[in-house]
């Protein structure tokens, strides 16, 4: 006799973090309390403090968790350097409507908090640091005539264009156009 597989739920931990990247990019970290986050995650607030320590270590983990899937992503690109750098603007690069992609979770938590010793933004801080870290090993590889100093560019013009599309609800070309200026102006 054959048991039905059924599909497993996920544990409070992972529904926690789940939930928390819903709520909290969707509705902003200080509009979402420990209650509502508690029901989107279909815990109770004792399996909440059972795996953290409150509302701010959830976020941190959230964040975590963003981070883990943009570094999958761009490990898993096997374009040559330039292509890479580029890639990493296409969700801002068209003229249109934003993507979902378009506001960086690191800038709006490390927005919304404001303090810079918050956990959240501690992590939001590594991870800018890791973007102009990938971004300076793609312009070493790519032959770029000062690698750090375009990878603080790009990095700029990230964060940027990705603060123009929360605010305008739309993404430009001239993001790309900025990119390949910057790329063609170190010689990649």
């Amino acid at each position: 006799m054959t048991t039905p597989t059924h599909a497993r739920k996920a544990g409070a931990r992972d529904r926690l973090i789940e939930a928390a990247e819903r709520v909290f990019l969707a509705d902003g970290i200080h509009a979402v309390g420990v209650d509502r986050l508690c029901a989107e995650a279909e815990v109770s607030k004792r399996s909440l403090y059972q795996h953290f320590s409150g509302k701010d270590e959830v976020v941190a983990a959230m964040l975590r968790a963003q981070a883990k899937k943009f570094g999958a992503a761009r490990a898993a690109d096997d374009l040559p350097p330039r292509e890479r750098i580029l890639a990493t603007f296409a969700p801002f690069g068209g003229d249109g409507p934003a993507t979902e992609l378009a506001g960086c979770p690191f800038v709006g938590a490390a927005t919304e908090l404001k303090d810079p010793d918050h956990p959240a933004s501690r992590v939001a801080r590594e991870q800018k640091v890791a973007l102009t870290d990938y971004f300076a090993g793609l312009a070493s590889a790519g032959g770029a005539s000062d690698p750090d100093l375009l990878a603080l560019q790009l990095t700029l013009v990230f964060d940027g264009a990705s603060a123009f599309a929360v605010v305008r609800g739309e993404s430009t070309s001239a993001t790309r156009a900025t990119v390949e200026t910057l790329l063609a102006a170190h010689g990649m």
